[in-house]
């Protein structure tokens, strides 16, 4: 089957709707409600005699994530709520001692800000760098590296900045925290499912990321990536049946942590969000994620041809192809983007108002089309 083929079953959407927010939520595939809907009919007619078959699938996903990020072993991948939980799991798993500091960016999504934020209790210091490139030759690298000293613990920062759309040098940044010994976190939901993503190549010792953005997935889902050699450096603060070693001999009283990432997770697994984030990654592995990203900067390029076209923009996100990602987002000169925003949103242009600005987030299966016919409803507002 043909890529348009494929783009013209799984995303059926409405006519009139123009979506632009996959940086915020995005549509399922069709395979993927479908397979919710058989999920819920199996729970339906069956209930949980199943259950075996939902555990392959569980551990099918841990192998589908291993695939999309290059991590070494699916044994490295924990299925948590979140991003927000997964970053907990870090921030709050760190031995810190007083006077340590955190150095990351201060264009950080609140998830990646207030979980450091919190280590205040324990004496540490959240270092926040300006990374707003002022041109094209401004280095963002330079300025989070140039914030570190001997007593950062841990350096943490968005692949790609939510809002502006800025995409860092992740392999320059993690090189330096390994040959200086800090940790490196990277929150991913702005690059996984959009971007081809290497979490080994960045020598990352933690990625995370939300299902429910470029993954097309449910929200109540994220993948957790730890480094297996710095497993047990995290101090566990959740506990429960799920995350010990030979955690289905339930009258086992002595128990120890699970031997893989198994031992962030300590409950019930998530099996809706399973079933339904497997069907959306089985599309990803499909198609590849080369043509996927190719096709995502093909259209923030179109787009920002086209908003370049248009009088009174001002375009926030970065233009040149290394730091360009899924997201543009631009300013009307002449106008609040509330407004803006709100006149879009009543005219099914489905976008977010960020950094004072509108930001249009466009897929691999977005058409030109679409992009074509939300810049005319947004010449009609400015």
């Amino acid at each position: 089957m043909s890529l348009e083929s494929i783009i013209r079953s799984e995303f059926p959407i409405d006519a009139d709707i123009h979506y632009l927010n996959h940086a915020g939520v995005s549509p399922w595939p069709v395979r993927t409600a479908n397979a919710v809907k058989r999920f819920a009919d199996e729970n339906v007619n069956s209930g949980a005699s199943g259950y075996l078959d939902w555990l392959e699938l569980e551990t099918r996903l841990r192998s589908q994530i291993k695939e999309l990020i290059n991590a070494p072993s699916a044994n490295d991948i924990s299925l948590l709520k979140n991003t927000s939980e997964a970053l907990s799991v870090v921030a709050c798993g760190i031995n810190w001692h007083d006077g340590d500091n955190i150095v990351s960016t201060d264009q950080e999504f609140p998830s990646n800000r207030i979980v450091w934020e919190a280590q205040a209790r324990h004496g540490v210091e959240l270092r926040q760098v300006d990374i707003m490139p002022s041109d094209e030759s401004s280095d963002p690298e330079l300025a989070l590296i140039s914030a570190c000293d001997e007593r950062t613990r841990i350096m943490t920062v968005s692949s790609v900045q939510y809002g502006s759309g800025l995409k860092l040098d992740l392999a320059k940044l993690g090189q330096f925290c390994r040959d200086n010994k800090l940790y490196f976190c990277v929150d991913a939901i702005q690059s996984i499912g959009a971007h081809q993503f290497d979490t080994q190549a960045i020598k990352a010792d933690f990625v995370m990321a939300d299902a429910h953005k470029w993954m097309c997935g449910p929200e109540g889902i994220a993948l957790f990536y730890c480094r297996a050699e710095i497993r047990d450096q995290l101090k566990l603060n959740q506990f429960g049946w799920h995350m010990v070693e030979d955690h289905r001999d339930y009258d086992r009283k002595e128990w120890s942590s699970a031997n893989n990432a198994r031992r962030f997770e300590c409950g019930s697994p998530n099996m809706l969000g399973i079933h339904a984030l497997s069907a959306s990654l089985s599309l990803f592995a499909e198609i590849g994620m080369v043509k996927i990203e190719n096709r995502i900067l093909k259209n923030t390029s179109y787009l920002i041809d086209k908003l370049n076209d248009l009088d009174m923009i001002t375009i926030l996100s970065p233009t040149s192809g290394q730091r360009r990602a899924g997201i543009v987002t631009f300013k009307i000169v002449t106008k609040e983007s509330t407004e803006i925003h709100t006149n879009l949103m009543n005219n099914k242009v489905i976008c977010a108002n960020r950094m004072g600005g509108i930001r249009f987030s466009p897929h691999f299966y977005t058409g030109l089309d679409t992009i074509d016919k939300s810049l005319e409803i947004l010449s009609l507002s400015i």
